[in-house]
């Protein structure tokens, strides 16, 4: 902030979906600030995790001018008119559409794909952006004075003063430990099975494909023109040991109830249990945490991206109100706000992760949940044509 003595407005800890998105958000504004990022930026650009935008999160982008960090990806839809195709014991099978008779407007977006887009248009709007940003640590967040520290690549150590710090590095990052353990409250919501997430180099076609079936739920989501992510729901027990190649394509197959024609190398495999996690509050001082640092959301409801983009969006807003209003309205309701939106978020994805898994395999919750959940999941699809075959 121009004329006070500090070095930025904004420290941004994190060049993640929401770290990036605030900071261009930001700029766009004429708030400075800066981002740091603890690995390099190659490491950033590469790095595969989530793959889809819902119509909320891509409203974000467009509505701050950044519509073009997706611009050519496939509509979330674009398969069908009632979206993603869905297997039930092998019947292809389809979403019901909204009572308007609309489809969403939701984008297949690998994650690395928007890092690497907000990273571009980033540094193009001029934002400073300091990759290899190592032992990030916060001070006098409390005061009007915060400071970031950390070590540069060559070992020298910087302190930067700001108006605000923004934490949004990750469920694991350091951002949130500099809230006091008996302010921050953590809730937490485990599903009881695991997911074997396994990136394969083969395109996925359709972009996205779900399967519910006794054996458990299965999917295969695009990552990327010659990517796909596959999903096997398993034991908390297991380990990727137990899940040699062959087996992942076998299971699949079992899952989807025909071959799986087009197979590619396996890249890496990981036993990952879904769940739900909230952090509360998400502001303390003169810190407000953001995306992943704040909260989980299972994978199954593919929102994380859209999530992040939310509490950027609404961080962005509040803080450009004080800067430039000297009005802390915004600010003071951040968490609020946030919060409100997260706990709607997870509702839907603890209701959705459960009907998907708990109408397969009945191994996890039971026959009398099987039926429970095949009676909820009947009343999201269209109904069927066809007759089943042969189970």
């Amino acid at each position: 902030m121009t004329g006070t003595g500090k070095d930025t407005s904004v420290v941004i800890v994190g060049a993640g979906v929401a770290g990036l998105a605030l900071g261009t958000f930001l700029l766009r504004k004429g708030v400075d600030c800066v981002v740091l990022e603890k690995h390099s930026r190659a490491y950033v650009e590469r790095r595969q995790r989530a793959g889809a935008l819902d119509a909320g999160g891509v409203r974000v982008l467009n509505e701050w001018g950044v519509g073009e960090a997706v611009e050519g990806h496939s509509r979330a839809d674009s398969d069908s008119d009632s979206g993603v195709p869905m297997l039930v014991d092998g019947v292809q099978r389809w979403w019901r559409m909204g009572d308007d008779g609309e489809s969403g407007d939701g984008v297949f977006c690998p994650q690395q794909v928007l890092v690497r887009n907000l990273v571009r248009i980033f540094l193009r709007d001029g934002g400073d952006l300091r990759f290899g940003a190592k032992d990030v640590s916060l001070r006098d967040i409390g005061t009007e004075q915060p400071l970031v520290r950390y070590r540069e690549p060559d070992g020298s150590t910087r302190t930067v003063m700001c108006d605000f710090v923004a934490g949004a590095d990750g469920y694991r990052g350091v951002s949130r430990t500099a809230v006091p353990e008996d302010v921050l409250t953590c809730s937490r919501h485990e599903f009881g099975y695991a997911w074997l997430t396994v990136m394969a180099e083969v395109p996925a076609d359709p972009l996205a494909l779900l399967a519910v079936h006794a054996r458990g739920f299965a999917a295969q989501i695009t990552r990327g023109p010659n990517a796909s992510r596959l999903y096997l729901q398993c034991p908390l027990s297991d380990t990727v040991e137990q899940w040699p190649d062959e087996r992942v394509w076998s299971e699949l197959e079992a899952r989807f109830g025909a071959p799986v024609e087009r197979r590619g190398a396996i890249t890496s495999k990981q036993i990952v249990p879904p769940r739900g996690v909230v952090f509360s509050p998400m502001s303390h001082g003169r810190l407000h945490l953001l995306g992943d640092a704040a909260h989980l959301i299972s994978p199954m409801s593919a929102e994380g991206m859209s999530l992040a983009l939310h509490d950027a969006d609404t961080l962005a807003r509040a803080v450009v109100q004080q800067v430039q209003k000297n009005d802390p309205s915004l600010l003071d309701g951040y968490s609020d706000t946030c919060l409100h939106h997260t706990w709607e978020r997870q509702a839907s994805a603890v209701r959705m992760t459960q009907i998907m898994h708990d109408s397969g395999d009945p191994t996890y919750e039971g026959e009398f949940r099987k039926q429970i959940a095949r009676k909820e999941l009947e009343t999201m699809l269209e109904p069927q044509t066809a007759p089943h075959p042969a189970a």
